[in-house]
């Protein structure tokens, strides 16, 4: 394993574990965060924040991860499929009843001394609202 996929693997471990200490640890102070369909945000605090909009709104587990690097270990990918539950209303997004949702995701992320300083996320948002008001 590269150093660049057990970053990725450490910060998706403590992703699943809801450790999010443990997950900013993982990034550069200037991490630069661009939220899928979205814009894009950073620093560190910034994404302390993002993470708690998240732990509010939703519970998830990523599954079925696989972690991939470029031969100079400072590029990554991830690709996984997010198992999820729907809490809490997320600004913009459907009403939340507790809908349970499977989704494949992905990541692409920039590494920079030892930490990520990138993340870029992909998921399909059609297929989330359809999953999450059909439900």
């Amino acid at each position: 394993m590269s150093a660049s996929t057990d970053l990725i693997a450490r910060y998706y471990d403590a992703f699943n574990r809801a450790d999010w200490e443990a997950m900013l640890a993982c990034l550069a102070d200037d991490v630069a965060h661009d939220i899928n369909q979205g814009h894009r945000e950073t620093g560190r605090d910034t994404f302390r924040r993002f993470l708690e909009r998240m732990n509010r709104c939703y519970r998830e587990q990523l599954r079925d991860i696989v972690v991939m690097a470029g031969a100079d270990d400072t590029r990554a990918a991830a690709e996984y499929v997010v198992h999820g539950e729907y809490l809490a209303d997320d600004e913009g997004l459907p009403p939340a009843r507790g809908q349970r949702y499977v989704l494949p995701g992905g990541a692409f992320f920039d590494i920079r001394g030892g930490r990520i300083a990138r993340v870029s996320n992909y998921y399909n948002l059609q297929d989330w609202i359809a999953q999450v008001v059909g439900a």
